[in-house]
């Protein structure tokens, strides 16, 4: 089979590569009916050494079920299902309090030997824990929806939960990329009265308007803290969601939050050091986020999306197929696209 994989920095090939096989008892495979680039993709796309070997990639995927080793129940060949972007036995003490994340029998897509998203067909372990069977067809008008559910939108809602988002509060998102806009879109489904978008690429914060966003804020800096400011009375907002932002990002979510508000970033983190000093600590402000663990909010998100109420896929602007993907992306990285979708 065909399958992407990165080389070094802005080196993506399509190459051929062996076709996956049960190993395991817990194993199914599934043939990639659509897949995509994330944004954390970009990360070793844009600094990864230069190697001999290539290594597989991609994380999210949805697919048609060929076949399941002789331990799998509830899913059978034929089936349509979407992964999240890690797997997991989703029976473990960590699954079962909703950080599939840490599960002590899961990992990571295309490391250890374990194949990634971007390609014709993967290897799923633990496949009754980590794949969700949907209830449409492979030619469904839903799936790319269907696919923001493996990690871009549940990543913008657990930014939303983990903050405290819901009726009566007030938003601010700082990043139009397809994880701020997923964010958006999550906390105008959670109840938010007010969601202020920072951003400044209007082909995406018109977007991030039709997800939900009231205000839009397009200035940076100290500029753009006393628009929000502007905004909310002088108070800030009572939740900041940071999405995939550089240490910038941090200093002006303190910056907006209301005093006892609460600052969530998620995302690949791109600073290591987070500027939480005596000010920030003196006005009682909560740090929280973290990886979201996709499998724990599917089930909740999943109905929503079934039945149009959210069209998280809007995030996909571009479609191109397996042999486009090193210019899915070359969009990307240059930002003429929010997000490629790949449809082998």
């Amino acid at each position: 089979m065909r399958a992407t994989l990165i080389y070094g920095a802005g080196d993506v090939r399509i190459e051929t590569v062996p076709d996956p096989e049960l190993r395991e008892p817990t194993d199914a495979i599934v043939r990639v009916v659509r897949s995509c680039i994330c944004g954390s993709d970009l990360w070793p796309y844009g600094s990864r050494p230069a190697t001999g070997d290539g290594d597989r990639i991609g994380h999210e995927f949805l697919g048609v079920v060929e076949d399941v080793g002789r331990d799998v129940s509830g899913l059978a060949a034929g089936d349509l299902v979407v992964a999240p972007f890690v797997w997991a036995d989703n029976t473990c003490d960590f699954c079962r309090e909703g950080l599939q994340t840490s599960c002590r029998h899961g990992g990571m897509w295309a490391a250890g030997g374990i194949d990634g998203g971007q390609g014709e067909a993967v290897r799923v372990p633990q496949a009754q824990g980590t794949l969700v069977k949907l209830p449409v067809g492979e030619d469904s008008a839903l799936l790319p929806s269907l696919l923001a559910l493996s990690d871009v939108f549940p990543t913008g809602h657990h930014c939303a939960v983990t903050a405290g988002v819901g009726p009566r509060t007030s938003v601010t998102v700082i990043g139009d990329g397809a994880v701020g806009l997923s964010a958006v879109l999550a906390a105008q489904r959670l109840g938010a009265e007010r969601i202020i978008l920072m951003g400044r690429h209007k082909n995406r914060t018109d977007l991030g308007r039709e997800f939900g966003a009231t205000d839009v804020v397009a200035e940076r800096g100290e500029e753009g803290v006393e628009r929000v400011r502007e905004l909310t009375g002088g108070d800030g907002t009572h939740t900041v969601l940071e999405c995939v932002g550089l240490r910038p990002a941090i200093e002006t979510a303190f910056a907006v939050v209301r005093d006892g508000g609460t600052v969530s970033r998620v995302g690949a983190p791109q600073y290591p050091d987070v500027p939480a000093d005596f000010g920030v600590f003196f006005r009682n402000i909560t740090l929280t986020g973290g990886v979201a663990p996709a499998r724990a909010y599917i089930d909740e998100l999943l109905p929503d999306v079934l039945a149009g109420r959210v069209q998280p896929g809007k995030v996909f602007d571009r479609t191109v197929t397996l042999d486009q993907v090193p210019d899915g992306y070359r969009a990307m990285a240059d930002r003429s696209a929010l997000k490629v979708l790949i449809q082998p």
